[in-house]
């Protein structure tokens, strides 16, 4: 999987198994009974997480979600989905949220002074620094990405393993 030309910082895969949806669950199951110093699965219905724990982890350490649907009764559709630790992910979205918030109470507050003639020199400043505090956070996010490069390699090695089983 290519992941530096890529913009999106979540990675997705797309996968055909012929093979039984609840028989491809199984495998999963199966996995869970393993006692892995690295790895543990969570599973919930059809939904499917592989995650890293021990020492390995760390806080940009990637988690890989599989979602399984029938295509038909020997078919599984599978969907899978790299992504961050929840909590980290929280973060950055608080971020955002954060930055996005000031950016528009400044343009607010921009236009407020402009509609008085007032300097509005302070509020363009404001506003700029959110615009490059966001791109910074798109630079960090990319470059958490590139750290959890191997692992992401290792849960799709995991993942490759147990469906093979």
């Amino acid at each position: 999987m290519n992941t530096t030309n890529d913009i999106r910082l979540r990675l997705r895969f797309y996968k055909d198994l012929n093979e039984n949806v609840d028989a491809l669950r199984q495998k999963f199951e199966k996995y869970t009974t393993i006692n892995s110093s690295d790895y543990f699965v969570k599973i919930r219905g059809y939904h499917i997480w592989l995650n890293i724990k021990g020492t390995k982890k760390a806080y940009w350490s990637p988690h890989l979600h599989l979602e399984l649907e029938p295509k038909s009764t020997t078919e599984t559709h599978i969907r899978g989905l790299f992504g961050p630790d929840p909590t980290l992910w929280t973060f950055f979205m608080f971020l955002h949220f954060m930055i996005g918030g000031t950016f528009l109470i400044f343009c607010g507050i921009a236009y407020s002074d402009y509609v008085l003639k007032s300097p509005v020199r302070n509020d363009l400043i404001v506003m700029t620094l959110m615009v490059i505090a966001w791109i910074l956070l798109y630079f960090i996010a990319k470059q958490i990405r590139s750290n959890g490069h191997q692992q992401m390699n290792d849960l799709e090695a995991l993942f490759l393993e147990i469906i093979a089983s």
